[in-house]
Parts: C-alpha cells; sequence; structure tokens
C-alpha cells in the first residue's frame, strides 16, 4: 500500500534489519516497515522498535544463524 506524506511517497513493506550489538551483528526478518519510495528510508513504529528492544534483551534462540565474511574498508 502507498500513502502519501506532503511530496513524499511510503509503502509499507517487512524489511530486513541488520544491526552491530556488541561484537555481533544480529539480522531480523520480516519487520514491518514504512519506506520512502523515492529515497529508501525505513520508518519504524513505536511498536516495532520495542520490539525489536524486546527481542534483543530476551536473547531466544535464532531461527537460524548465518556466515558473513567481513572486509575491512581502511585496508
Amino acid at each position: 500500500m502507498t500513502t502519501f506524506d506532503g511530496n513524499e511517497r511510503f509503502e509499507y513493506q517487512d524489511v530486513t534489519y541488520i544491526l552491530a550489538f556488541g561484537e555481533e551483528i544480529i539480522i531480523i526478518e520480516h519487520v514491518p516497515a514504512r519506506v520512502n519510495r523515492d529515497t529508501g528510508e525505513r520508518f519504524f513504529a513505536p511498536e516495532t522498535v520495542a520490539r525489536i528492544h524486546a527481542l534483543l534483551q530476551s536473547r531466544t534462540t535464532p531461527t537460524k544463524i548465518v556466515r558473513a565474511p567481513v572486509f575491512d574498508f581502511a585496508a
């Protein structure tokens, strides 16, 4: 669904949320967000952010674990 906010167009999508948490990279899939169709900027409802924080604090068993290469840009 596309919505308009002034001159900007937003679309509701499920996105992948990736963050560095201490020494870990955490990936959370299927997170609901409003996405700006022109810039790709994502906005999350306060309830969604609260649920992400609760998930990080709960330390439940992840759905899956992935391996990822790490590159050093400064090298």
